[in-house]
């Protein structure tokens, strides 16, 4: 088990985003098992040959969406996704719908813009 990231420069996707999507796509499908040890920034950096930066960017956003977790100098490591996955989806939908009813909608209005919203970010 290794930690398997081609970056296309071509595409029209950002570095940063590449890596996020390819790293949650593995830690997701048990490619990268739970407790596995990601490489460093640096370390990761110059493997890919992208900046510090980027690869510091897609880090911040797969601890933010609870796939990995920083534990100093212990590293970094894939985190248990199901509850973290569940618990944030869970966090979103709740805010979403207080919003929605705050900004005055019924619960057909809210659900349809909730479907048209799932409908463009799955449908590439």
């Amino acid at each position: 088990m290794s930690l398997k990231i081609t970056i296309d420069p071509g595409s029209a996707t950002a570095p940063f985003e590449q890596l996020r999507e390819q790293v949650a796509d593995q830690a997701r499908s048990g490619a990268l098992p739970v407790g596995y040890r990601m490489p460093t920034v640096r370390g990761l950096a110059a493997e890919l040959g992208l900046a510090a930066n980027t690869v510091a960017k897609a880090y911040r956003a797969l601890e933010a969406d609870g796939v990995i977790e920083t534990h100093g100098r212990n590293g970094t490591l894939i985190a248990p996704a199901g509850d973290t996955a569940a618990r944030e989806a869970a966090l979103a939908a709740a805010g979403y719908a207080q919003r929605a009813r705050r900004l005055g909608l019924d619960q057909q209005a809210a659900l349809a813009a909730v479907h048209e919203a799932l409908r463009a970010a799955y449908d590439d």
